[in-house]
């Protein structure tokens, strides 16, 4: 059975051939990648997410940042910044920091293991909405954020105090990796195909 698919550069409208499925396609006049090929997509993206959900937790637990700071000794955690932030009026950033860094990212994780644990006809159109929403909001996950403040941190405190990375970044860090390749790894056509990958 042929497809037919559209550049969303320059709007040709193509017929891809079902043998043409399991490869990339350029677009014939402008060369544009139309699809991507990604062999054993639901797996891959279940591994991923399943990985970054078991380190999601020790991301928010274990602290990030361990300062010392006029003979001061603090270790800051993410929701502990978030709270420490609400706590000095700072509400507008505490909230852009706690959707950010927490509430995003493990939104995204459930919808991928949502997106990969159905196949076929079941839940299309609310695959699909979950798969839209993970497009939309992946870029304001966690990394940006986090950086930043790490950034401000050392910056602001270099001379007077000494600022290193806690054991969460690794954990922090790695959420970050595979939540975006399983985010990249997912194929949209599995909500509409009917059968399995």
């Amino acid at each position: 059975m042929n497809g037919l698919i559209a550049c969303k550069t320059c709007g040709l409208v193509q017929q891809v051939a079902e043998e043409d499925e399991t490869q990339t396609v350029k677009c014939a006049r402008c060369h544009t990648t139309l699809h991507k090929f990604h062999p054993n997509s639901r797996a891959r993206t279940a591994a991923l997410s399943l990985a970054a959900l078991v380190l999601y937790f020790p991301a928010n637990i274990y602290p990030i940042l361990i300062m010392e700071y006029a003979g001061k000794h603090s270790e800051n955690t993410v929701f502990g910044g978030v709270t420490t932030l609400y706590r000095d009026g700072v509400w507008f950033v505490a909230t852009i920091v706690f959707a950010a860094s927490i509430l995003v990212p493990l939104l995204k994780l459930i919808g991928l293991l949502f997106l990969v644990t159905y196949s076929g006809g079941q839940f299309q159109r609310e695959r699909t909405w979950i798969y839209k929403f993970i497009s939309v909001m992946g870029p304001w996950a966690m990394l940006d954020v986090f950086l930043l403040a790490v950034a401000v941190a050392v910056v602001r405190f270099g001379k007077f105090a000494s600022v290193i990375p806690g054991p969460g970044v690794v954990s922090f860090t790695a959420v970050v990796v595979l939540t975006i390749l399983a985010s990249s790894s997912f194929d949209p056509r599995l909500i509409w195909k009917e059968e399995t990958d």
